[in-house]
């Protein structure tokens, strides 16, 4: 089976705290989380390739902090490949009404989410996975949860749509972690819905991983 990234490819993966997972701490440089397993399953299945990875996470941003260091965080870096999560904490901002809120809406959010795909597509070639933002919780009782379960798919169709866009690989980690929740508990996967523990790490990982396989 063949393998998408080549020998001496780079792979930038930018997003909010569940990329983060202390990268720029104690587990650094790859933090604790789904990079961390992505990279651990790249050497061992291919030893042999010398491949990059590089976690550009960052805890709390939304696509309005990726916008504003893509130059920095991504084009600098000119990845071969390039993985994005980002989209709950523009929810939870909305949400909550925190004080930019009007700047988190789903449109907003498509806007700025096709100016740094058309940037990067300008700037430089690389093939782009979209990993789409999720929610680890089916709980519809729940008056908080069960808005962010509501308003989480206009983020999810953004996501879809600038992968239809840009002609972009897309992991769709809701419906997988919805999935998942059809046989095992929440706390299987995270202690609360928005961050993984090991195990959900290791199936956005997973996951991730097997868009390579060609």
């Amino acid at each position: 089976m063949d393998f998408l990234i080549k020998e001496n490819q780079k792979v930038v993966c930018i997003g909010d705290s569940i990329t983060d997972c202390g990268r720029r701490a104690e587990f650094a440089p790859f933090g604790n989380g789904y990079v961390k397993y992505f990279n651990d399953m790249l050497i061992a299945s291919y030893p042999e390739k010398n491949i990059t990875v590089i976690n550009k996470g960052i805890g709390g941003n939304t696509i309005i902090d990726l916008e504003n260091r893509w130059e920095d965080d991504v084009i600098y870096h000119k990845p071969d490949w390039l993985t994005i999560l980002i989209g709950i904490n523009d929810l939870h901002h909305l949400l909550r009404k925190n004080m930019d809120w009007q700047e988190c809406t789903d449109e907003k959010f498509a806007q700025r989410y096709q100016d740094i795909l058309t940037r990067t597509k300008k700037r430089i070639k690389c093939g782009i996975v979209l990993l789409e933002p999720f929610y680890i919780s089916t709980d519809s009782s729940d008056k908080w949860r069960a808005s962010v379960l509501r308003e989480l798919k206009k983020y999810i169709r953004v996501v879809r749509k600038m992968s239809e866009m840009f002609d972009t690989k897309i992991v769709n980690l809701h419906e997988i972690f919805q999935k998942q929740l059809r046989y095992r508990d929440t706390e299987t996967f995270c202690p609360e819905p928005v961050h993984p523990n090991t195990t959900g790490h290791i199936v956005i990982a997973s996951n991730l991983f097997s868009v390579f396989k060609k």
